[in-house]
């Protein structure tokens, strides 16, 4: 044998060895638990929010609704099973999902560093939505600055209550749900209710709010990522996820779900859909 061609045959079997390697190390790596689980029973157990209308609330049929419900209903429409929403709040959806109790959570969820230790974002992120506050038009607030001092309602387990207590000196007011910090605000207990822009844009629409505004410039946007088990995100069921997100944004699917819902449309999926077009589109 000439010395090149044992030289590329001897690399080539080495790669090959290599490779086998590491596809049967990846691969029991990959134990496929929640995939598995879903496949035998035919049915895919989603967790979304229950308070946090339009992506997710309860109707009144007392049915989990919502733009989020919707992409539950698209998973498990694609898997070829029965869907079944199991409610969640920023509280306990990370852990409802870490302990088992959930195959999938779609929720609202910002894409965090610590939160990516937890359970498993998958990629593209879907959504995305910044910091601001819903607040009476009467109280004029025109800086974030002047929440110092002041009691703000907030949602238990989002990120952004420490950053307004440490940044700006307010005092934050933690409820378990939505409807809960909405009506201390009416109550007046608090100056304003610091949430997701995109939620509080969606409140104002509503028309039930008229007496009410979102004055401040957004801060800390962040995109959303839904998420599988910790375990299974580079493996069937997260790259099977990353597919399904990435055909909503590549279609533009989410805009329409968007103007179902009465969502302002976003700037973010304008931006997703042109970023995953095909360039042989016209």
């Amino acid at each position: 044998m000439k010395p090149l061609l044992k030289l590329f045959t001897t690399t080539a079997v080495a790669t090959a060895t290599t490779l086998s390697a590491l596809a049967s190390s990846y691969a029991a790596s990959c134990t496929n638990d929640s995939w598995n689980k879903i496949q035998d029973r035919g049915k895919l157990v989603v967790g979304i929010k229950e308070d946090t209308k339009p992506w997710g609330f309860i109707d009144t049929d007392g049915n989990l609704v919502g733009m989020e419900a919707d992409m539950a209903q698209e998973v498990a429409d694609m898997l070829g099973v029965e869907l079944q929403l199991v409610g969640v709040q920023s509280s306990n959806r990370m852990q409802l999902l870490e302990q088992g109790y959930i195959d999938l959570m779609i929720a609202t969820m910002s894409d965090r560093d610590d939160r990516r230790k937890i359970v498993g974002a998958v990629l593209p992120n879907y959504y995305t939505s910044g910091t601001n506050i819903l607040a009476p038009k009467a109280l004029g607030f025109k800086d974030w600055s002047e929440l110092e001092g002041k009691a703000v309602c907030g949602k238990q387990g989002t990120f952004y209550n420490k950053i307004i207590e440490e940044k700006y000196g307010a005092t934050v007011v933690a409820f378990t749900g939505n409807a809960e910090a909405k009506q201390a605000l009416r109550d007046k207990r608090c100056v304003a209710w610091v949430f997701d822009d995109s939620s509080i844009a969606a409140d104002l629409a509503s028309g039930e709010y008229e007496d009410f505004e979102m004055p401040l410039q957004t801060e800390d946007d962040n995109p959303w990522a839904l998420a599988v088990p910790i375990g299974e995100r580079d493996c069937i069921f997260g790259r099977f996820m990353a597919g399904m997100q990435y055909e909503w944004l590549r279609t533009g699917h989410l805009l329409e779900l968007e103007k179902k819902w009465g969502i302002q449309e976003s700037a973010f999926l304008v931006k997703q859909k042109d970023r995953f077009k095909d360039w042989l589109e016209d």
